[in-house]
């Protein structure tokens, strides 16, 4: 089986990818990010991610210089296969938003190999950041 699968929909049971959008101080505000529609980003992700994986908005990331800011935490399955949060940068753009919703749709970290252009926003923030939303 490819690791690059196209389920849609995580079996009954499973938990599914998780989505954390950063709409806080600096990401999600017109101020940092003049020219993106904030709401309709996040409206676009719980859209086409429904029944795939959970979106949740979130306060400050703490990774402000990288606004807007997206992490995508990978299901129980691909926990289980190696898959770790993935942090996503400067995600101001509908085409990145795309990318990001093809990958979660595959399966996300730990089934489905990223889309190349992702590595543009990949970024690692701080033990402290991370620690924090992983607990």
């Amino acid at each position: 089986m490819s690791r690059r699968s196209k389920k849609a929909v995580p079996a009954p049971g499973v938990a599914r990818p998780m989505v954390t959008v950063c709409r806080g101080c600096c990401c999600g505000t017109a101020v940092k990010v003049p020219r993106l529609n904030h709401e309709a980003q996040l409206t676009d992700l719980r859209t086409l991610l429904a029944g795939v994986a959970t979106v949740r908005r979130t306060d400050c990331l703490d990774a402000c210089e990288r606004a807007n800011v997206i992490v995508i935490q990978p299901s129980a399955e691909g926990r289980k296969a190696g898959g770790r949060p993935v942090w996503l940068g400067q995600v101001n753009d509908s085409g990145a938003a795309a990318d990001i919703t093809a990958w979660v749709k595959d399966g996300g970290p730990g089934l489905a190999e990223p889309p190349d252009i992702l590595d543009l926003y990949t970024f690692t923030p701080s033990r402290r950041v991370r620690h924090e939303l992983e607990d």
